[in-house]
């Protein structure tokens, strides 16, 4: 057999939903918001515009607001972007949603539990070492190490002693990344 790893087909993460707002309701006691229609409030007197993203509590459905833009000048913005932020288009909501400076700047994390999957083609280890790349289609924050576990039907220990990667398998990462597969151990 060769020691260079074969190259086996792509794996992907992928949502299923879209991921649950970390943020405390004003008025019940629940700490998940949803983005429910993806509809926006957009205010402006011609020279400043101002925007939030409409959130509702999963537990009341209580309506609330995260802020987007602020009095910002009406010129610097696309003409597309005001027409997404008046027409609530659902795909800038989705895409406001999971830009990581809104969330930063409203002072929330998304909760991804159960709000995604992995497609991961079948892996036949016959073949010697392979190297398998993994793609995020969105930002989901998962360890290496108990998605590879999950994808290749072992444990998180037989991970660690068998795959090497280009990303800490310890540690969460939302980026693609790459690893190796060594043949198990007989």
């Amino acid at each position: 057999m060769s020691s260079l790893p074969h190259t086996a087909p792509s794996w992907a993460v992928r949502r299923t939903r879209l991921p649950l707002i970390g943020l405390e309701c004003a008025v019940c006691p629940s700490d998940r918001l949803t983005i429910g229609d993806g509809r926006f409030r957009a205010v402006s007197d011609g020279r400043l515009f101002s925007a939030w993203l409409l959130v509702d509590c999963v537990a009341c459905g209580q309506t609330g607001k995260l802020r987007v833009h602020r009095r910002v000048p009406v010129r610097s913005l696309p003409a597309d972007l005001l027409d997404g932020y008046w027409n609530d288009s659902p795909s800038l909501a989705v895409e406001t949603l999971l830009d990581p400076s809104f969330a930063q700047r409203n002072r929330f994390e998304l909760d991804w539990d159960g709000r995604w999957e992995l497609h991961a083609p079948p892996v036949l280890e016959d073949q010697g070492p392979l190297r398998i790349a993994v793609a995020f289609d969105d930002p989901v924050p998962v360890r290496p190490e108990r998605l590879i576990a999950h994808g290749l039907g072992i444990s998180r220990g037989e991970v660690v002693r068998r795959v090497e990667a280009d990303v800490p398998l310890k540690r969460r990462t939302k980026q693609g990344f790459s690893f190796v597969l060594a043949e198990p151990d007989l």
